[in-house]
C-alpha cells in the first residue's frame, strides 16, 4: 500500500502548540475527537503496554473538570478564592486528560521503565496533535500546575500506580495559525557509514 508521504510531512510541518487564548469556543464535535483517539491509540509501546490511558471533558462535563481544577486550587491556597481555578475548565470546549497506567510482567514488576512508558504516552499524545491539526483543531499539552496536580488525579480516581502527565486543552483556532520555525534537520544529524 502506498502512502502520502507529502500529505503526512504537510501535517508534521503544520502541528503547532496553541493554548486557551487561540483557541474558540466553537464546539468540537465528538467524531472529530474519536479519530484523534484512535491515532492516539496507534502509537508505539515496548511490549505492547499501551501505557496511555484518556479521559474527555467537554460540554457541560468540563463543570466536573473545574471541580476538580477548584479543589486543587483550595488544596495548595485555601484562603483563596478558587474561582479562577474553576473557570479554566470553560476556557477550552474539550479538555483530554493524559494518563500513564504502566504495564506489568507476570511476576508484577513493571514490564518496562517508567521513562519507556512515559515516551509511549509522549508518541500517543503526537499522534492525536496530528490527527488534531489534520482536522483542521488546534491544541496543546499542558503538563505543569492544576493539570498534573495530585488533587485533580485522585479527583479522575487514577490511583498508584496510574499517573496524571497532564491535559490537552483541544479547539478550533481563533484568528490564524501560527507559523513555525526550525533550525536545519541536518545541522541536528551525524552519519556514520563506515568502522
Amino acid at each position: 500500500m502506498s502512502l502520502n508521504l507529502d500529505a503526512l510531512m504537510e501535517v508534521i510541518r503544520l502541528r503547532r502548540s496553541m493554548g486557551l487564548s487561540r483557541l474558540s469556543d466553537r464546539p468540537v464535535p465528538r467524531e472529530c475527537i474519536e479519530v484523534m483517539l484512535e491515532a492516539a491509540n496507534w502509537a508505539p509501546s515496548h511490549r505492547d503496554t499501551e501505557p496511555w490511558r484518556f479521559q474527555v471533558f467537554m460540554g457541560d462535563g468540563r463543570a466536573v473538570l473545574a471541580e476538580h481544577y477548584a479543589a486543587a486550587h483550595l488544596a495548595d491556597h485555601p484562603d483563596q478564592d478558587p474561582e479562577s481555578a474553576h473557570k479554566r475548565a470553560w476556557a477550552a470546549p474539550v479538555w483530554i486528560a493524559i494518563g500513564l497506567v504502566p504495564g506489568f510482567n507476570e511476576e508484577g514488576e513493571r514490564a518496562v521503565p517508567r521513562d519507556e512508558e512515559v515516551m509511549a504516552v509522549s508518541g500517543a499524545v503526537q499522534n492525536l496533535h496530528l490527527a488534531a491539526r489534520a482536522q483542521g483543531l488546534a491544541g496543546m499539552w499542558h503538563s505543569k500546575g492544576l493539570s498534573v496536580h495530585p488533587v485533580v488525579r485522585e479527583r479522575l480516581e487514577w490511583n498508584d500506580p496510574a499517573e496524571l502527565l497532564g491535559f490537552f486543552m483541544l479547539g478550533w483556532p481563533e484568528g490564524e495559525w501560527l507559523e513555525g520555525e526550525r533550525g536545519p534537520w541536518p545541522e541536528k544529524v551525524g552519519w556514520v557509514t563506515s568502522p
